[in-house]
């Protein structure tokens, strides 16, 4: 089974002294978290294009158990009629996210909350979705914000896809504890600042057996602690990571 748990990004002040020690340089933070977790969520991709060399470098500088998920455009996402945002998902899929190489994983497609189900728009944009780029084959991640996608069509269209939902454990989404695909993308957001692992032995206990669960039948499992108390989240991972060893 190949289980990758991490982070999302990997700049953030406030892992300055909690995560990363004093005096590391901002440039080496990528390679000194990439050899502590298995697995970092690229926010960035988000809100604009990267360089193609941008993403070699990154892929670079990441041991080879480590596994990129790249978010992507809000400009594909975030539009009235998603069908028709081929152009925005070409684009994105096309800025040079194949530089990662082997490094790749998902690709997260985020959803704001004011998006509703509505199953023709949603399955014309799925459609948009290729399964590989530059010859290297394409994982999708989809999460969605509002109670409409608890829908059995919904979870059918991905399932006929081998596209993931993404399992969101928060106290503001919902959550679709649904398995769609042959892997499973999970976002973890419930950490607490006054724990110093973020979650206690119990919580860290529960997400590994959940982690080997997901992961029978040689499904590959990514697992992200996201927002809560931030600052916590490394050590989050790294201690769900050492349950797991």
């Amino acid at each position: 089974m190949s289980i990758h748990i991490g982070i999302g990004g990997w700049t953030f002040e406030p892992w300055r002294g909690p995560f990363y020690p004093a005096g590391l340089a901002q440039k080496r933070e990528l390679e000194y978290a990439g050899k502590r977790l298995t697995g970092i969520e690229i926010n960035g991709t988000y809100y604009g294009s990267q360089k193609p060399q941008t993403f070699a470098n990154w892929a670079a500088s990441v041991p080879d158990n480590l596994q990129f998920s790249v978010k992507a455009s809000r400009f594909a996402t975030n539009r009235k009629i998603l069908a028709e945002g081929a152009a925005s998902i070409e684009k994105f899929l096309a800025q040079g996210i194949t530089r990662l190489g082997d490094r790749l994983g998902p690709i997260h497609w985020q959803f704001m909350a004011t998006k509703k189900f509505v199953p023709h728009d949603f399955a014309g944009f799925l459609d948009l979705l290729p399964d590989s780029q530059d010859g290297l084959p394409l994982r999708h991640a989809i999460e969605v914000r509002d109670e409409s996608f608890r829908d059995p069509a919904f979870v059918d269209m991905l399932r006929e896809r081998n596209m993931a939902v993404v399992y969101a454990d928060s106290d503001e989404f919902p959550c679709i504890d649904e398995q769609t695909a042959d892997f499973t993308y999970a976002r973890l957001q419930r950490s607490q600042e006054d724990i110093e692992t973020g979650y206690d032995d119990k919580a860290l206990d529960h997400w590994a057996d959940q982690a080997r669960d997901w992961a029978k039948g040689d499904r590959d499992v990514y697992i992200f602690f996201i927002s809560g108390a931030k600052v916590r989240n490394p050590a989050a991972a790294q201690a769900l990571i050492a349950r797991l060893k």
